[in-house]
């Protein structure tokens, strides 16, 4: 892991299809701006997995642009003859993988699931996930998402960390469901925690974290880069992590 065994680094990261704010697609532009982030694990959304089409082999060109990554890719939708979805890549040994469906009515919707290893064997569960536009649509994933087949599965003993596009930039449902169950940090004006969309002038938060101990929040950054600010219409989120030592439990 990054830094030290105890440290871990996410970037969550809407890409847009690849579609920056020149309304040019550019997979290769997208590598360049995953490439100078030194992360452990990428949580990516609206990623297009479509060989046939060069220009929509998203996935295929990050996967080759950072090598050093374990890929995992969770189908919400099939698109231009290929799928598209979540992205979910990460330096930590992968152990297992599914794909969450939470679609309400609307577009399908998905949570990529990923169980990592960490240092000392532990187990950090992560979910990749983009919710829905709608408000009466996220209240009905919200529920889902933290219900018996996603967040509330019976075997999730380790962390779990939440990250993606949540579509909330109010104190709706959502928000409120997972502040209850997790801790996170507020998005707002300023250069602490700025606000990750649109790109270019962002004005609204629908990026966000939400994670349990061990972990510990230590920073968070938006990614304002040249390359970054016209890539896609959101800005990449980076957050590192303090993985605090668990205490022994008496015999």
């Amino acid at each position: 892991m990054s830094k030290a065994m105890d440290h871990l680094r996410v970037a969550t990261y809407n890409i847009h299809k690849a579609r920056g704010m020149d309304r040019h697609t550019s997979a290769q532009r997208i590598v360049s701006v995953l490439q100078e982030l030194d992360v452990d694990i990428f949580c990516l959304q609206e990623v297009v997995d479509s060989p046939a089409h060069a220009i929509y082999n998203q996935a295929g060109e990050i996967a080759e642009g950072l090598p050093d990554y374990t890929v995992c890719f969770g189908e919400n939708r099939p698109l231009h003859g290929g799928r598209y979805g979540n992205m979910t890549l990460s330096r930590l040994p992968l152990l297992r993988w599914r794909n969450h469906d939470i679609t309400h009515r609307r577009e399908e919707r998905g949570v990529l699931q990923t169980d990592l290893e960490l240092a000392g064997g532990h187990i950090l569960h992560v979910f990749n996930v983009h919710l829905g536009t709608g408000f009466m649509e996220r209240r009905t994933q919200a529920t889902r998402l933290l219900g018996p087949d996603v967040l509330g599965q019976e075997d999730l003993i380790n962390p779990r960390l939440v990250v993606g596009d949540f579509n909330e930039w109010t104190r709706g449902l959502t928000t409120r469901m997972l502040r209850g169950s997790f801790q996170t940090f507020r998005p707002k004006h300023g250069l602490r925690f700025p606000r990750t969309y649109p790109g270019v002038l962002p004005f609204l938060s629908l990026d966000h974290y939400y994670y349990e101990s061990p972990l510990e929040l230590v920073r968070a950054r938006l990614v304002r880069t040249r390359k970054a600010l016209v890539a896609s219409d959101h800005l990449p989120l980076v957050a590192e992590f303090r993985i605090a030592q668990r205490k022994a439990t008496a015999a």
